[in-house]
């Protein structure tokens, strides 16, 4: 029997962490409520869950920011879920390393498909076979491009681009599909969400040594050369 995947719940609104409870739990899910707010981080690590829905306002540190900091050492899909709906509030969430965005109040249906759908691809990386670009070694499963010693760590979206550029190395790749392949359905994305990813991608490329790996046919899409 397949074991259940753990979804933590880093909410401090008690009707709303509630809510999510049930919804979770009904769908099959195993949820875990974060309880100690002023060691979040700790707590999300010491759990070892499968998918984070992490909250802007909360206390301590506030949900970006422990976004940022848990990007530190791990690599866990999160979806934010927050009353904020600002424009800015979705691109510093993605340049931190979210996963997803949704907003409140939200539709209990679409957060469980796009739940399913970063529960699918990780999965589906889980299962590739260890490729290689150049000369790194390529663990998508870890999110790890290697190069003797050194690692470079990909978030799950950055190595989801990454992967599919590969598979299609020297062709032009759309940026519709890079947005299906990233979340199964375009009408999830945000333009501006994909610019980010690409543009953490191809910087964190740069600095590895790669600063050509990626270029940019205007109109058309992204080559991996």
């Amino acid at each position: 029997m397949e074991q259940m995947k753990k979804i933590m719940i880093v909410e401090d609104d008690e009707v709303v962490r509630r809510e999510l409870e049930e919804l979770l739990q009904n769908a099959g899910y195993q949820p875990i409520l974060l309880k100690d707010f002023m060691n979040s981080k700790t707590e999300i690590l010491s759990v070892n869950p499968d998918l984070v829905l992490l909250d802007i306002n909360i206390p301590g540190l506030n949900g970006e920011m422990l976004l940022h900091e848990l990007r530190k050492d791990s690599q866990v899909p999160v979806i934010m879920v927050t009353s904020k709906t600002s424009e800015l509030d979705e691109v510093l969430s993605m340049s931190y390393g979210a996963d997803d965005y949704i907003t409140k109040p939200y539709n209990p249906t679409l957060l469980l498909l796009r739940i399913g759908a970063i529960m699918k691809r990780v999965g589906n990386m889980g299962a590739v076979q260890m490729q290689t670009y150049r000369d790194l070694k390529v663990n998508s499963a870890k999110g790890i491009l290697a190069r003797g010693e050194e690692e470079l760590f990909l978030t799950k979206n950055e190595m989801i681009i990454f992967m599919h550029l590969l598979d299609h190395q020297n062709t032009i790749v759309s940026r519709d599909d890079l947005m299906t392949d990233l979340w199964d359905n375009d009408e999830f994305v945000n333009d501006n969400t994909l610019t980010v990813n690409i543009s953490r991608l191809r910087a964190k490329l740069a600095d590895f040594g790669y600063e050509d790996a990626i270029e940019t046919r205007k109109k058309q899409g992204y080559i991996l050369v």
